[in-house]
């Protein structure tokens, strides 16, 4: 056996060697900018990781059209969200097919990379808002996202020569997917299960883990580092309760760490297909889709998550969905069951959740030993005593 292909058959990372990053920011900077929002720059990181393979650079219009419509690539590929970089009408008029911008962050004013025009397009939002998130409503923060993009799409192959400092500030625990998949090669690792968190890990997170454990060969566990919405927990002060789950509560054989710099969209159900399919790059086999899987407020029902992969034919999305019903701690059983296993009623569950938990420090509550680890809650602790003072 081996590690499961990347999607679209290869990986194709377009950031540029060490050595020829200081010559391209020079050229990049004698060029015209496109400033891009803290999302867009995130996927300019992806993209030249080799995350988003087989994407090389922003969709053209062929690809965003297929995707908004049908949830693949002009290419027949599976893919359910639109990758895009977009300006105004007044910009869009000054590029020309073939000509070469500078991307930057409009959040740091650091040079990420150059953008080749292949084609411009206007595009609509409130479809495009609709097709992801199923909702237009202002309130969702995804929707807010796009409703404030420019009018204009611009779509072409990019190279990156910066990682915003993402490599250095989590050193040891930031890698591409080429560098995973051979992490796990070297493991000697064929089947890995990821879990997708923007949370600290409480007790349902980690029992979840730990069947993603029992059923591969071992435990990607993938946080995301990149820019959330207000009120979620920084990624500097998660990162410190992954490592004492890791430290202990998991078997160190058969887990690894690493950290990605995307950011999130909230789009629930499409974006735990976006959530497969660059897992599948980094080399996993599986990814674990519990209740509302990357969603927000009330959005989407518990389970669409789960329900999307069935909209997919068998070996378009080889990183498989291990779909896990509600886990909670029940008081009779004296430990984590789920809805599937437990006979006990509600009055026996102690039902957990991230948002919960977030909700119970904010209020200067302690969650009980049945939603976390002593470890993890002091940290948390720590953190929202710090925000009081």
């Amino acid at each position: 056996m081996a590690l499961v292909q990347p999607h679209g058959g290869k990986l194709t990372p377009v950031i540029l060697p060490k050595e020829q990053r200081a010559d391209a920011l020079a050229k990049a900077k004698t060029l015209p900018v496109i400033r891009m929002s803290s999302r867009e720059t995130s996927d300019t990181l992806m993209i030249g990781m080799g995350a988003f393979s087989p994407l090389t650079g922003f969709m053209t219009k062929d690809d965003y059209e297929s995707v908004v419509n049908t949830k693949h690539l002009a290419n027949g590929l599976a893919w359910p969200i639109p990758i895009t970089v977009s300006v105004t009408k007044e910009q869009a008029a000054e590029l020309k097919e073939g000509q070469e911008v500078a991307l930057v962050d409009d959040e740091t004013d650091e040079y990420v990379g150059i953008l080749t025009v292949k084609d411009k397009y206007e595009y609509d939002k409130t479809k495009e808002c609709k097709a992801v998130f199923f909702t237009d409503d202002p309130e969702h923060a995804g929707v807010q996202k796009v409703m404030g993009q420019g009018e204009v799409n611009i779509g072409g192959d990019i190279v990156t020569f910066s990682e915003l400092g993402y490599d250095e500030k989590y050193a040891g625990y930031y890698a591409h997917p080429a560098e995973t998949r051979a992490l796990f090669e070297s493991k000697g690792w064929n089947t890995v299960c990821a879990f997708q968190t923007r949370n600290p890990l409480h007790r349902s997170h980690e029992f979840l883990c730990k069947i993603g454990m029992e059923i591969t060969d071992g435990l990607f566990l993938h946080p995301i580092v990149g820019k959330l919405k207000p009120g979620d927990i920084p990624a500097e002060v998660r990162f410190e309760c992954y490592k004492a789950h890791m430290d202990n509560y998991f078997n160190p054989a058969r887990v690894e760490l690493r950290v990605y710099p995307m950011e999130m969209r909230y789009a629930g159900p499409s974006e735990a297909i976006l959530h497969a399919i660059f897992r599948q790059n980094f080399g996993c086999s599986h990814i674990l889709i519990g209740r509302d899987h990357a969603g927000v407020g009330s959005y989407y029902t518990a389970y669409q998550a789960q329900e999307m992969f069935d909209q997919f034919k068998p070996g378009e999305i080889l990183c498989q969905p291990v779909k896990v019903t509600a886990a909670a701690y029940c008081k009779k059983c004296m430990g984590m069951e789920t809805e599937k296993t437990c006979p006990h009623g509600p009055e026996d569950r102690v039902a957990i959740s991230g948002t919960k938990v977030r909700q119970m420090f904010s209020e200067g509550i302690l969650p009980p030993l049945e939603f976390g680890r002593k470890e993890v809650l002091e940290i948390l602790t720590r953190y929202y005593q710090s925000l009081g003072k």
